[in-house]
């Protein structure tokens, strides 16, 4: 392990998060890396703006000032989140003088978790067998005939990031096809090798889980992807201008005429903008409709209010977004941006947002 950069020490380091104070991970920056750090409990703005005048570093999910001049000493801005969405409307967000760096590489277990947890519920009926064992029905039931098991099934993976990676690889391990939509095209080994941070032993560095890659985020190249057979789509994708709104009734259509039994079923991990909510919510209600059934760990809003028709749409999983959330991920998180503590600010990050591209 790298030696703390002397440039770093004694730098002042502001953590705003919703949970109270973690000692432990206080008493670790402090001595592995020698910064000051003060924790508040908060999720998208601090009281006092006083607080950023002296502040070297930010991790957050959200909280920034909106000029230059109220964090005059700020030099790092850390994303505690696998993209920077939440703070890309900041008017400072991108400024050259700031280093900005996120923490993707953490999620990808958690969320490939819930993926599976989601879809094998949909596939062998638990909500079936859950009543059963609510009515104490111990008999045999012939709805176990009707259902499938993944192997063979197709999945294909919008976003073959870092926690597509992670999905991909548990999908080939239950004896699926992975399918792979990337922005840019992937030709090469090199190209579909992962530059970036992930837990150790966990997604597919090298690139090798997909039989299938497509490339392009436009209307023309998603049909292409999502006509290729697909029993689940997974979203994994930032969201974008690219993004937004790309999936809705043409591509549900798509997927109606081209999937096994007539659609797929959709589970969105990444934001609820990428999907057409009306549309998404018509389909769920229509047979037929090149939907399946749905896992939504995000949403418009969030949260969900009471009355939305969600709630009571058929075949739908719903949670919080917290797909991602576990007991380790604050240590995981911050433990990227103590890795690029350890360096000179001159040095390559990990981790580090391309500001033009918006991820």
């Amino acid at each position: 392990m790298a030696e703390p950069s002397k440039f770093w020490q004694g730098a002042h380091l502001l953590i705003t998060f919703p949970i109270p104070e973690q000692r432990d991970i206080v008493k670790y920056l402090t001595s592995s890396i020698g910064v000051r750090t003060i924790w508040i409990n908060c999720m998208a703005s601090v009281d006092d703006p006083a607080t950023y005048h002296n502040v070297d570093i930010i991790a957050t999910l959200g909280a920034l000032q909106p000029s230059r001049s109220a964090c005059p000493k700020l030099k790092l801005v850390h994303s505690i989140t696998a993209g920077v969405d939440y703070i890309s409307n900041s008017p400072i967000f991108g400024d050259p003088s700031i280093r900005w760096t996120y923490s993707s590489g953490i999620h990808g277990a958690p969320m490939a978790e819930w993926v599976f947890m989601t879809y094998m519920a949909f596939q062998k009926e638990w909500d079936f067998y859950r009543e059963a064992q609510r009515n104490r029905e111990g008999g045999f039931h012939f709805n176990a005939m009707r259902t499938r098991d993944l192997v063979g099934q197709r999945m294909g993976i919008m976003g073959y990031g870092s926690i597509g990676r992670q999905i991909g690889r548990v999908a080939q391990a239950m004896g699926m096809e992975v399918l792979a939509l990337t922005a840019t095209e992937k030709r090469t080994k090199e190209d579909r090798r992962e530059a970036g941070y992930r837990l150790p032993g966990m997604g597919d560095p090298e690139g090798e889980v997909p039989v299938e890659w497509f490339s392009g985020l436009g209307k023309e190249a998603l049909h292409v992807f999502l006509a290729a057979r697909i029993d689940i789509l997974v979203i994994s994708l930032p969201l974008t201008e690219q993004t937004r709104g790309m999936l809705g009734k043409e591509e549900f259509d798509v997927l109606a005429k081209h999937s096994p039994y007539g659609g797929a079923f959709i589970s969105n991990i990444a934001r609820g903008e990428v999907v057409n909510q009306d549309e998404l919510i018509a389909a769920l209600k229509t047979e037929g409709s090149g939907v399946r059934g749905a896992a939504l760990d995000v949403s418009i809003p969030e949260p969900l209010p009471t009355d939305s028709p969600f709630w009571e749409a058929p075949n739908c999983f719903i949670t919080p977004p917290n797909s991602s959330q576990n007991i380790k991920y604050m240590s995981r998180g911050l433990q990227i941006m103590v890795e690029n503590l350890r360096k000179p600010l001159d040095s390559e990050f990990i981790n580090e947002v391309n500001t033009a591209r918006g991820y």
